[in-house]
């Protein structure tokens, strides 16, 4: 399913987002008639789009400028587009 781009660009970097999408399935010595992509969803702060991806940020530093001598990092999930079944903001 392709996510929409009315629901992309209501939405800026920055926006709280739910997202749901299938994720791939790993299986090794089984039946692999068992298996499919499983759906899952995430929440956090959207970070980037573009036409293959959406990139979701869960965790980050709260201040502008982190602890000195501390590298900027963030912890987060890209979702490739084609995968995803639903995004909408939150609140």
């Amino acid at each position: 399913m392709d996510l929409p781009e009315v629901a992309l660009k209501s939405l800026k970097p920055g926006s709280l987002v739910l997202v749901r999408y299938r994720d791939h399935v790993l299986f090794k010595d089984s039946d692999s008639s068992e298996y499919q992509p499983w759906q899952r969803e995430t929440c956090g702060w959207l970070d980037a789009v573009n036409d293959d991806f959406v990139r979701i940020v869960w965790e980050r530093y709260a201040q502008p400028n982190g602890p000195e001598n501390a590298r900027v990092r963030s912890t987060g999930l890209t979702i490739l587009r084609s995968t995803i079944i639903e995004l909408k903001p939150i609140g």
